[in-house]
């Protein structure tokens, strides 16, 4: 990984003496805004179903490492993710078992071409992802796991590039993940994704931006499958920097943790998100 990013900053430098472009490090923000109703995205906050006693933790981030803009407009961004997505239940005494844990890590890239009042590009991501049950999926007075389901092995690795052209406050994006290492094996390797994302920046002032989203990923397990994900809310700080959301969110479709990969899921929940 450090030989990699040595490559790439050398190759950034070749390019900034050549075309008068600038390299940035680390720099605070990302290229790429989060999809706003994309399952698999950077989140450090928490969901509450209101139907079922569950709600997910998220933890997680992505950041940009090393960053090139020239003068024509162009974006181009080398970065790291690093999520977990937890799934709890409540208890009293303000307890929350742990049933199930996905992990994700690897590293990103994207290019954003700015024009005027709209802007395109795309975002690739090289990812890991490995699920697991946790304590509070086992039942210690039965001895057994919960509701007959025991652990199982399961992991990707996996291919993603979503393209996408915003113009003023919507943005949609289409595109797809190829699985090229899969466990179980039985589950196709193509995914399919489709989606937009809308904030009002002007309607409330600079730091109170309504929102809403809509993610529609085809999955491949023996057949496709739809999973829809809609977020609508208020974010609280600047509609492109850092700040908090609250929102509502609709899922229906296969549950996104892989221990639950071929279990259908429907809920409503309430959340809340630092948007770093």
């Amino acid at each position: 990984m450090k030989r990699t990013l040595s490559v790439v900053i050398f190759l950034f430098s070749l390019i900034n003496i050549n075309a008068q472009s600038r390299i940035d490090l680390f720099p605070d923000d990302i290229n790429i805004k989060p999809f706003a109703a994309n399952t698999l995205e950077p989140k450090l906050g928490s969901i509450f179903q209101l139907s079922k006693n569950e709600l997910e933790l998220n933890i997680g981030n992505s950041m940009d490492i090393a960053r090139l803009t020239n003068g024509h407009g162009d974006t181009y961004s080398l970065g790291a993710d690093l999520f977990t997505f937890t799934l709890l239940r409540g208890e009293q005494n303000f307890h929350f078992p742990v049933d199930a844990v996905d992990y994700l890590f690897g590293v990103n890239f994207s290019y954003k071409k700015v024009v005027s009042d709209y802007s395109f590009g795309f975002r690739g991501r090289i990812s890991h992802i490995s699920a697991h049950f946790v304590d509070g999926h086992y039942d210690g007075v039965a001895q057994t796991w919960r509701d007959g389901l025991n652990p199982r092995v399961y992991s990707r690795e996996f291919f993603e590039l979503l393209g996408f052209y915003e113009f003023q406050c919507l943005r949609v994006y289409a595109g797809g993940a190829y699985l090229f290492h899969v466990d179980p094996a039985t589950i196709k390797k193509d995914n399919f994704q489709i989606g937009f994302d809308y904030y009002a920046k002007d309607l409330l002032g600079d730091h109170l931006t309504p929102f809403i989203g809509y993610d529609l990923k085809l999955i491949h397990l023996d057949k496709y499958t739809a999973c829809n994900s809609i977020s609508a809310g208020i974010k609280f700080g600047n509609a492109d920097s850092k700040g908090i959301s609250l929102l509502l969110n609709y899922y229906s479709g296969k549950s996104i943790h892989g221990e639950y990969f071929d279990k259908n899921k429907e809920y409503t929940a309430l959340g809340i998100n630092l948007d770093l």
